[in-house]
């Protein structure tokens, strides 16, 4: 099944698509639309329904449970969920695991340029795993065993690679430019003789907790929905660890300059910015990992460069603002 699994990843979904996919016409009743299905039934698997319009167009897709329970006189249109994901039929197997991997669905439609639907694209495609689906109550399972083909494929595609990392990096470009003008602002401060020599330090110190706390998020993330009531618990949690290690290493960078520079307005600047961008850091990096996947984005690649770009900027602005008020 492995095997099988990767050497389709670049085929077009067109060629492993089923050509079937039930489709009822949004003027239906709930009554109309079941005996339809009684006197038609679908082939395979059903999980979702379909709907179209007079011009036989996707416009929305009713589930099964929704179909069952909602009043016989009722029509699809007012039951259907109208924000219905779709797979274009140019697309590619990956870019169709893609599409399971971010959204937990087990089906999608095959539609071409009208938005018709041209058949059906399950889970199946992808895995043995769906035998007894109907017992399962949670099947993070299956959608683990799809990510593990999708990065193994980009692992050797240089091309996915890149389209799927490239334009998170012009968040660290963005960053470092904003990081440039924050220093222009502060020039009277960041061209300091006091001040210079710590600038990196700082920042390095900020950055590793940021990459630490969406590591850490990442993990606890992993094969799970984020849920907003975990999240200020868990955010507060992340904020205090933030602060005490910025205490920590501020303090000891802070004792450091004071041993080596003799400057107690640099020591106390450094302790503050540091402390201050440690904790920002720390929040930043648990809440992107969440905030990406709420989005249906992957934290694990976009997550990073977010948080070391907006660490940097906040690090050098608490860091200047203290040497400003306090370095004379």
């Amino acid at each position: 099944m492995e095997s099988h699994v990767r050497s389709i990843l670049n085929d077009p979904v067109s060629a492993h698509m089923r050509p079937e996919a039930t489709q009822l016409n949004r003027n239906r009743t709930v009554t109309q639309a079941l005996e339809e299905i009684r006197a038609n039934p679908p082939a395979g698997r059903v999980v979702y329904f379909y709907v179209i319009d007079d011009d036989e167009k996707l416009c929305g897709v009713v589930p099964t449970r929704r179909l069952l329970l909602s009043q016989p006189e009722a029509t699809l249109e007012s039951i259907m969920v109208k924000s219905v994901l779709a797979v274009p039929y140019t697309a590619t197997v990956l870019d169709a695991c893609e599409f399971f991997m971010m959204h937990k669905l087990l089906a999608f439609p095959v539609v071409d340029e009208h938005r018709r639907i041209l058949g059906l694209l399950d889970v199946e495609l992808y895995t043995g795993e769906m035998e007894g689906l109907e017992e399962r109550t949670d099947n993070a399972d299956v959608f683990q065993l799809i990510g593990v083909y999708m990065e193994a494929e980009e692992q050797k595609s240089v091309k996915a690679a890149v389209r799927k990392r490239f334009p998170w990096l012009m968040c660290n470009v963005a960053g470092g430019l904003l990081a440039a003008v924050i220093a222009d602002a502060y020039e009277n401060v960041s061209t300091l003789a006091k001040v210079v020599p710590f600038i990196p330090v700082t920042l390095a110190l900020a950055e590793s907790v940021a990459i630490q706390s969406v590591s850490l998020a990442i993990q606890r993330l992993h094969g799970e929905t984020p849920r907003w009531r975990d999240f200020l618990p868990n955010l507060g949690r992340e904020g205090l660890v933030g602060l005490a290690l910025g205490i920590g290493v501020g303090g000891t960078v802070a004792l450091i300059a004071l041993k080596w520079k003799g400057f107690s307005d640099v020591a106390w600047a450094l302790f503050g910015g540091i402390a201050c961008g440690v904790t920002c850091a720390a929040v930043l990096g648990l809440a992107l990992p969440f905030l990406l996947k709420l989005l249906k984005r992957d934290p694990s690649v976009a997550s990073g460069p977010i948080a070391l770009a907006l660490a940097d900027m906040l690090t050098l602005l608490a860091y200047f603002n203290l040497a400003g008020w306090l370095v004379k």
